[in-house]
């Protein structure tokens, strides 16, 4: 046994040295934890990624996130996510952005783990094994749950669907399964909610500038 005269005073110069040693954490398991030395671990590899920046919510929009949290009892914070997503959906695809908002209302109320008996599945009510290439190029069949993508793609069905069938009233019914139904029933109901929608804004005070394509193109 080392006596604890000569013990002390040599584990004091081993902490001092390790000490002066610089070096990097990586978190715990790894790869840079468990096969980098401190010098080898790149200073790319150790920051952590900028946050995205969102852009702040414009008047409409702001309006909209209020109405709808309060509407469907949702965090504020979901509700700007889930708006401002299908503004930029609708701006991509040449839609009224208000129409993307009524079909999410009307299909799941703003549930973005809703599952229906048919097989459709989040806040549009995508039924995947009818669109897995579109799911497949957003990062698979799982993307379905989360808000942005099935925002994204749905709105994107349903731009294909009213250039296909020629009309949006036509267009929303085969979105839905719906095409028999001469009395378009769906149609009416989304285009209600989306008129809805147009008035909260209108009693915010707001001028609202949108306007349905309605050829889809």
């Amino acid at each position: 046994m080392v006596p604890n005269k000569i013990l002390t005073p040599a584990l004091l110069l081993t902490g001092a040295l390790l000490l002066s040693v610089p070096y990097a954490i990586a978190p715990p398991g790894s790869a840079a934890s468990l096969a980098c030395t401190p010098e080898e671990v790149a200073e790319d590899e150790i920051k952590a990624p900028a946050p995205v920046a969102r852009a702040a919510p414009d008047p409409i929009q702001q309006v909209l996130i209020e109405h709808l949290s309060r509407r469907f009892l949702i965090a504020a914070a979901a509700t700007e996510r889930m708006v401002s997503a299908a503004h930029r959906a609708a701006s991509e695809v040449g839609l009224d952005p208000l129409l993307v908002l009524a079909v999410i209302s009307v299909e799941s109320r703003f549930n973005p783990i809703a599952e229906s008996v048919m097989g459709a599945k989040g806040l549009m009510q995508i039924i995947p094994k009818y669109h897995l290439d579109k799911l497949r190029a957003a990062g698979g069949e799982d993307v379905v749950f989360d808000p942005e993508s099935n925002i994204h793609i749905g709105a994107r069905i349903l731009q294909e669907y009213v250039h296909r069938t020629g009309t949006l009233e036509a267009g929303l019914q085969f979105y839905n399964g719906a095409l028999r139904d001469s009395q378009a029933l769906y149609a009416h109901k989304v285009l209600g909610e989306r008129e809805r929608l147009m008035q909260v804004v209108r009693d915010s005070g707001l001028r609202v500038s949108v306007a349905i394509n309605e050829r889809g193109g």
